[in-house]
């Protein structure tokens, strides 16, 4: 469902990425393919620096569906940033790609601790990380990241994952 984000599926991304249900939300807002292909290399850069983890999102037939990305890795932690084309909204994709990256992130890259931000308005992300038994709102427990994320207004809540909550849930340990 996972692979390494390679330049052969940007042209797929691309014109998924562009649909206005999904623009407005993804965190490289690029406004050419040109661009689009730039920012994949720089992905894929930073992961040989490890300070990015990059995938793709396959569906069943392996085609690509989406990005998810654990960015701004510092110190175990780091952001997660997730997209999905519109033509596969609301089949469970995004959960599964969450929960594959989570056990990869956990066990296999030792991170400690996930942070989503979710913008206020987008009510769909904020269904699907409220899916999630093991994410937590954390807008109260991490004020210091909360004011950070949203310096000049209130434009985020502010999701956690802790490996020990995931592993736990996910019957792992």
């Amino acid at each position: 469902m996972l692979k390494k984000r390679d330049l052969h599926e940007c042209h797929s991304l691309y014109n998924l990425m562009m649909d206005p249900a999904v623009f407005p939300y993804v965190r490289y807002k690029c406004q050419s393919y040109e661009e689009y292909i730039f920012i994949t290399k720089q992905l894929i850069v930073e992961e040989e620096q490890e300070t990015c983890i990059s995938r793709t999102i396959l569906n069943e037939m392996g085609h690509p569906i989406g990005t998810i990305d654990l960015y701004d890795i510092v110190n175990k932690t780091g952001f997660l940033a997730t997209w999905i084309g519109a033509p596969y909204f609301g089949k469970g994709y995004n959960q599964r790609a969450k929960e594959s990256l989570f056990y990869k992130l956990f066990l296999e890259y030792n991170i400690e601790m996930v942070f989503l931000k979710i913008r206020k308005q987008n009510i769909r992300s904020k269904k699907a990380v409220e899916k999630l038994p093991y994410a937590k709102l954390a807008n109260d427990i991490n004020q210091q990241i909360y004011k950070s994320i949203n310096n000049t207004q209130q434009i985020y809540d502010l999701y956690q994952v802790e490996r020990l909550g995931f592993l736990e849930i996910s019957k792992v340990i």
